[in-house]
């Protein structure tokens, strides 16, 4: 009676982290529409979705029927967890290179004010 008892609670966690996952998921498509540049939706992508992915995995791990299952879930998490990073890093390095700016920018530098920019208060 206990294995079944325990059965039942991996399969209600799998459950919910697949869920949980795919919410994040789901958050993070909403950033890449809404957010206002490319910077923030690079960080919307690749935090959100990373999070989300990982949970679903995790789940997935709970609700696997075999050990290599579960290693196969668990390489593939530690491929995305490596190249989700280093693919935002390279779309933002041409972004910078291409000179976009992220909005709402200061073309002031630390150090300077607007009293001696000219730059008036007016």
């Amino acid at each position: 009676m206990g294995g079944q008892v325990m059965a039942d609670a991996l399969q209600w966690i799998g459950g919910g982290l697949i869920i949980a996952g795919g919410l994040a998921v789901i958050i993070g498509a909403i950033g890449l529409l809404r957010l206002p540049d490319v910077y923030a939706r690079i960080h919307a992508a690749g935090v959100v979705d990373t999070a989300g992915v990982a949970l679903m995995i995790l789940g997935m791990i709970c609700l696997s029927p075999s050990w290599l299952i579960t290693v196969k879930l668990l390489l593939v998490g530690i491929f995305l967890f490596f190249t989700s990073p280093i693919s935002g890093h390279a779309i933002a390095q041409v972004a910078h290179d291409q000179g976009i700016e992220p909005v709402g920018h200061d073309e002031t530098k630390p150090g300077k004010t607007a009293s001696n920019t000219g730059e008036t208060d007016q």
